[in-house]
C-alpha cells in the first residue's frame, strides 16, 4: 500500500483559536478577581489613644499690652527755654536727680527784685517802730502834763492821734512785708521749678521735648519726659463680652510674648474695669493684672497673648475630646421617604421621634453593629457624633461614653464621668483606668472615601464635613 501523502495538521499559534482561548481565560480571571474584591467587606481602621495622666487647663484667651504699673509724666511748671537736658531715653535715674534745666534768668531777676523790696519794707518797719516809741513817749508826757494842768487838751488829743496813726501805719507795713515775703516764696519756687528733678526711681521711657525748645506752662503743663518703674509691669487685656462673665478676680492667669512664646509669666487677675470699650461694634472689657519684671525682659507696649485659667485639673486621667460622646438623646435612624411626602411632614416626624427618645439611655453595642464615622486616608475622626466636648470651662461631673478597645481586639461602649474639658483633652473622673485604649476616630482608604455619602454616614447623625 503506497504511503499516504497527507501529513497531520500541526498546532500553530498563527491560528485564531489559541488567542481566543487565552483572552477568554484572562477575562475570566479579571472578572473573578473584581467580584471577590467587591464582595469583600472593607474593615475600617480605627485610630486609638491611650488613657494617660496629665494636666488639663480650660482657658479664655485674649490679647493685651504691657505697661509699667508705676510711671510719672514729668512736666514743666514754669515757662521758658529748655536749656539743658541731662538724660536720654533708657537712662536710669534716682529720686532727686537733676533731669533738666529751664532758662532761669527771668525768675532769678524776679527773686532779686522781691528780696530788695522786702529789705526796703523791713527798713521802713524799723523806722515806723521808732516813730511808735516816740509817739508813745509824747502821749505819756501829755497825759502827765494834763493831770497837772500844764498843757492844753488839744495837745493831749494831738499826741493821742499821732500814736494811733503810727500804730496803724506800722500794721499796714507789717501786712505789706507779709505779702512781699509770700511773693518772694513764689518767685523762689519758680526759680527752683526751673530745675526739674526726678520724682521717683525708674527709667526714662520717653522724651517729648528737646533741648532748646521753648515751653509754655501758662495754660497747660508741658510734658518733658516719662519715668517708669519697670520692676513691675501691668498687663491690660481686652476681653469680649461673651467671655468676661467667666473671669473672676483672683483667678490664675499667664501670658506669653511674641519674642518669648515658649516662656510663660504667671500672675492672678487683679481687677476688671466695669466700663467697656466699643471697637467696630464689638464690646470689650479691660482686665488688668501685674507681673514682676526683675529681669527687665518685659518692655513697654509689648503685645501679649493672655490665657485666663477658668478651670484646671492636675495629674488627672485624660483622653482626647474626640473619644467622648455625651449621653444626649441620639437621632433616630432615617426612614425612607414615602413618595409624595413633603419635607415638612418628614421634619415633623423626625421631631416626634427625637422627643420620644429624649429619655432613652445609650447602651453598649457589640463589635461591628455600630458604624463609625469615616474620614479620608491620613485623617483622624473628631468623634462619634455631633455631641462632643466643647471645653466650655464648666468643672462639673458630666456623663458621657467612650469606646474602649479590649485586649482581644473587640470594642465596647463604656460610660464615664467627665470633669474638666478643653478643646483637646478631657478629664475622666470615673469609668476608665490609666493605660486603657479608647477609640478616637476611624481611617478610611482613598477608594472608600470616594463612595456615596450615604454609605459613610454614621448612625444617629449627619455626615461631618471634612476640614
Amino acid at each position: 500500500m503506497p504511503p499516504s501523502n497527507a501529513n497531520p495538521r500541526r498546532f500553530s499559534l498563527r491560528s485564531p483559536l489559541p488567542i481566543v482561548l487565552i483572552a477568554f481565560v484572562l477575562v475570566g480571571a479579571v472578572a473573578v478577581t473584581a467580584t471577590l474584591l467587591m464582595q469583600r467587606e472593607e474593615k475600617p481602621q480605627f485610630t486609638t489613644s491611650v488613657v494617660e495622666r496629665g494636666d488639663i487647663e480650660n482657658l479664655v484667651t485674649a490679647t493685651g499690652t504691657l505697661q509699667p504699673r508705676d510711671y510719672v509724666d514729668v512736666g514743666a511748671q514754669v515757662s521758658g527755654q529748655l536749656k539743658v537736658l541731662h538724660v536720654d531715653i533708657g537712662s536710669e535715674v534716682k529720686q532727686g536727680d537733676l533731669l533738666a534745666e529751664i532758662d532761669a534768668t527771668v525768675y532769678a531777676a524776679n527773686v532779686d527784685g522781691t528780696r530788695a523790696q522786702l529789705a526796703s519794707q523791713q527798713a521802713q518797719l524799723r523806722d515806723r517802730q521808732s516813730q511808735l516809741k516816740l509817739a508813745e513817749i509824747t502821749y505819756r508826757r501829755q497825759v502827765n502834763l494834763h493831770k497837772e494842768d500844764a498843757t492844753t487838751k488839744e495837745s493831749l488829743e494831738s499826741a493821742e492821734a499821732s500814736l494811733t496813726s503810727v500804730k496803724a501805719q506800722l500794721d499796714v507795713l507789717k501786712a505789706q512785708i507779709q505779702q512781699t515775703e509770700s511773693n518772694l516764696r513764689v518767685q523762689e519756687a519758680n526759680l527752683n521749678y526751673a530745675n526739674i528733678y526726678a520724682p521717683m526711681d525708674g527709667t526714662v521711657v520717653s522724651l517729648t521735648s528737646r533741648q532748646g525748645q521753648t515751653l509754655n506752662a501758662n495754660q497747660q503743663a508741658p510734658t518733658i519726659m516719662t519715668i517708669a518703674d519697670l520692676s513691675t509691669m501691668t498687663v491690660q487685656t481686652q476681653v469680649s463680652e461673651a467671655d468676661i462673665s467667666k473671669l473672676k478676680t483672683g483667678m490664675a492667669v499667664y501670658f506669653t510674648t511674641l519674642g518669648s512664646q515658649s516662656r510663660r509669666w504667671y500672675s492672678t487677675l487683679d481687677r476688671i474695669q466695669p466700663t467697656p470699650e466699643v471697637l467696630n461694634n464689638v464690646v470689650l472689657y479691660n482686665a488688668l493684672f501685674d507681673v514682676p519684671n526683675s529681669e527687665r525682659v518685659l518692655m513697654k507696649q509689648m503685645t501679649t497673648q493672655v490665657f485666663f485659667i477658668t478651670s484646671q485639673a492636675r495629674n488627672a486621667l485624660t483622653v482626647p475630646v474626640s473619644a467622648l460622646t455625651f449621653t444626649a438623646p441620639a437621632m433616630p435612624p432615617r426612614e425612607p421617604r414615602v413618595e409624595g411626602q413633603t419635607q415638612a411632614n418628614g421634619e415633623a416626624r423626625n421631631e416626634n421621634l427625637e422627643s420620644a427618645n429624649a429619655d432613652r439611655p445609650r447602651t453598649s453595642l457589640p463589635d461591628g453593629e455600630r458604624r463609625p464615622r469615616m474620614m479620608p486616608d491620613g485623617g483622624e475622626g473628631r468623634g462619634w457624633g455631633q455631641r462632643r466636648a466643647q471645653g466650655n470651662g464648666e468643672n462639673t461631673r458630666r456623663p458621657a461614653t467612650v469606646e474602649v478597645v479590649k485586649a482581644n481586639g473587640s470594642r465596647e461602649v463604656r460610660p464615664v464621668v467627665v470633669g474638666v474639658t478643653n478643646r483637646i483633652q478631657a478629664e475622666i473622673l470615673e469609668g476608665l483606668n490609666e493605660g486603657d485604649v479608647v477609640v478616637t476616630g476611624v481611617r478610611q482608604s482613598a477608594a472608600a472615601s470616594s463612595s456615596s455619602p450615604s454609605q459613610n454616614r454614621p448612625m444617629g447623625g449627619m455626615p461631618r464635613m471634612g476640614r
